[in-house]
């Protein structure tokens, strides 16, 4: 039982030892557990689900990050990958990434992240980010989000918010809100980034001029803020990547998601960023 909905695929605690879970292969337990201490991460409500897309996650990537052919794994997958950037966040990869500092020091207090949306109940993360080099020897941070049995990404939590007031219009269309942020509830109360980087990155959003209203009130919200994630690290001067991706992993049987990242790709023109 969570949040007053019965769930009838979640194992029980009476299955679970402490610090492991019995979704996930045995063979990355150890490395998984090291991860998670480093990076502080937190598994979510319904990580023992037997659908979690978070343990889907770890399964699916952990035992090709650890592998010695890793390099040539996920160039079948990222054609550009020359090698693992293993000197870059936790030998190369980090679960749940916002931008965090991996190093011994950890996260400075306060920090927001580079979106500044950062806090202990939200914020933008992505599930998996990997370091790596590419053909040209550049830096490059590639994040990825994953999806198993969701029918649709992450909505927008500000058009849903019972603090917007009249002026914080999302029938606005997106050049609209270029012109005069503050019609966003987001940008004008919490001070988040968004539509600075997508101002400072107009010309990836090459369809943003055909919108009558805000095209990220739903799903792809989701995946403009991991786009954006990954355009304010490559920005920023302190940090050393020099090119960014966004891809999607899916259930190839969850054709639900189709309708929103066909939209998503109109609306940046088909760019090779996603």
């Amino acid at each position: 039982m969570a949040r007053g909905h019965e769930y009838d695929a979640i194992l029980p605690e009476s299955c679970l030892r402490a610090g492991t879970s019995p979704l996930l292969y045995p063979g990355i337990a150890k490395a998984f557990s090291r991860h998670r201490e480093k990076n502080s991460l937190r598994l979510h409500l319904y990580f023992h689900h037997m659908a979690s897309s978070q343990a889907a996650t770890v399964n699916l990537f952990l035992p090709i990050l650890q592998h010695r052919d890793a390099h040539a794994i996920l160039r079948a997958l990222k054609p550009d990958l020359f090698k693992l950037a293993k000197a870059q966040l936790d030998n190369g990869f980090c679960l749940e990434y916002w931008g965090q500092d991996l190093s011994a020091e950890g996260p400075r207090p306060g920090d927001r992240g580079p979106l500044n949306d950062k806090s202990r109940a939200a914020g933008t993360d992505a599930d998996l980010a990997i370091a790596y080099y590419n053909l040209d020897g550049e830096l490059c941070l590639w994040l990825i989000e994953h999806k198993l049995t969701e029918k649709e990404f992450t909505d927008c939590g500000g058009f849903r918010s019972k603090g917007r007031k009249p002026k914080h219009d999302c029938s606005k269309g997106f050049g609209e809100i270029l012109r005069d942020k503050s019609i966003c509830y987001y940008h004008d109360v919490n001070k988040y980034r968004y539509w600075d980087i997508t101002g400072a990155h107009r010309s990836l959003f090459v369809g943003g001029a055909s919108t009558a209203s805000c095209p990220f009130r739903g799903g792809m919200n989701q995946l403009w803020r991991n786009q954006l994630l990954g355009l304010a690290i490559e920005r920023d001067k302190k940090r050393p990547f020099q090119h960014s991706t966004l891809s999607v992993v899916r259930h190839p049987g969850n054709t639900s998601l189709e309708r929103t990242l066909n939209q998503y790709k109109n609306l940046i023109g088909s760019d090779p960023r996603f």
